[in-house]
């Protein structure tokens, strides 16, 4: 598998390959990384995969990238559209190639459209896709969950979903295509369940006020005395029926959970109760319930809870820790991630993995288009 370096999506989806064992040369641009300002230093998203520096601008260059590609299976670009084509490197060249390629193409917008040669980050992707709209509090404007929606759940992981999908089908035909992964095309897709509760008149209310998106005091966040904060689910009858014992409320003397109209006085009550004690209480508290009631954990104590580690659902990799390679599977197992370019970077040898000749490499290092 080839990727051409870029910014978050795509290299979270070959990320999700390289863990489940697919072998992956990246291809830097030469001269540092794509781009600037918030960039990330290379870290987790990078795990896995060897690399190379090439001149995409020197002819040179762009024809050793042809000769990767044409011993592999899958190619991927983040590129705007039209990039890719004006390099030489777009799918009518590269599948003219290896007829057997799968063409991964990373977008926010997608290959067509009128926003298509736009920029855009994924709070605009999610915005128009109709996912960012209904995030945020009650009479609040909309908040940004971080880029959670649009790179990672909408992006990379639906480009990995539609790489692989073509590799299945790819058996049957015996050849390659494109796959044209866009951000506000998976965001829009992550909306599907919302559209059936809006269709049956269960998603009516405004931001803020419905059942799953923290109107109702049976599924929202509350404090507790140290500032830290609890999450409730407690969706089912028989799942309230345990919050509200193990909070010391009796059923009979508070409105139903379902009375919509109650709801805030509901949510008054639920919080004066947990604000009374620690996380640290309310999780030992709950830890043997079905209230569906868990401790709001930051991204560095996740790592800490118990399940996560009698799961080992985190690994370290190069001194870093992060989360371990999902999903997990009963016969073959996950590679066990490395840093990129584990033991450091060494082209003639990365090159030589791939099958090239010890000619072939000497002309594409002597020439300074790969380094």
């Amino acid at each position: 598998m080839v990727e051409i370096a870029s910014l978050a999506p795509a290299p979270f989806g070959c990320m999700i390959l390289a863990d489940m064992g697919a072998e992956i040369i990246r291809v830097d641009r030469a001269g540092g990384r794509a781009s600037a300002g918030l960039t990330p230093p290379a870290g987790p998203l990078d795990r896995g995969r060897r690399s190379i520096a090439v001149d995409l601008k020197d002819p040179a260059g762009i024809e050793a990238v042809r000769t990767l590609v044409a011993t592999a299976d899958v190619f991927v670009e983040g590129f705007r559209p039209g990039v890719a084509e004006r390099l030489g490197i777009g799918p009518t060249e590269l599948l003219e190639i290896n007829p057997r390629l799968v063409y991964g193409r990373m977008t926010g917008w997608g290959q067509d459209g009128p926003l298509a040669p736009r920029a855009g980050h994924d709070i605009n992707y999610i915005a128009v896709a109709g996912a960012l709209e209904p995030i945020g509090r009650a009479g609040e404007r909309p908040h940004a969950p971080m880029n959670l929606v649009g790179d990672f759940g909408g992006g990379g992981l639906m480009l990995a979903l539609g790489i692989v999908s073509a590799l299945f089908e790819r058996e049957r035909s015996g050849q390659g295509q494109v796959v044209d992964a866009a951000m506000v095309d998976g965001a829009a897709l992550l909306t599907t369940f919302m559209h059936g509760m809006h269709a049956s008149g269960m998603w009516d209310g405004p931001r803020g006020t419905n059942a799953l998106d923290g109107g109702a005091p049976f599924y929202d966040t509350y404090e507790t005395s140290d500032g830290l904060y609890m999450a409730v689910g407690s969706v089912e009858p028989q799942f309230y029926a345990q919050l509200l014992d193990a909070l010391g409320v009796i059923a009979a003397e508070i409105p139903s959970q379902l009375d919509a109209a109650a709801w805030p006085e509901l949510k008054k009550l639920i919080a004066s109760k947990f604000v009374q004690n620690t996380r640290a209480h309310w999780t030992e508290v709950f830890a043997d319930s079905d209230a569906c009631v868990s401790p709001v954990l930051s991204p560095w104590e996740a790592h800490e809870h118990p399940h996560n580690k009698a799961r080992e659902a985190f690994i370290e990799v190069g001194g870093v820790v992060q989360p371990a390679p999902a999903p997990r599977f009963d016969r073959t197992v996950n590679a066990v991630p490395v840093p990129m370019d584990d033991g450091g970077r060494d082209v003639t040898e990365t090159l030589t993995r791939w099958g090239l000749g010890a000619d072939t490499v000497t002309a594409m290092t002597s020439s300074g288009a790969v380094r």
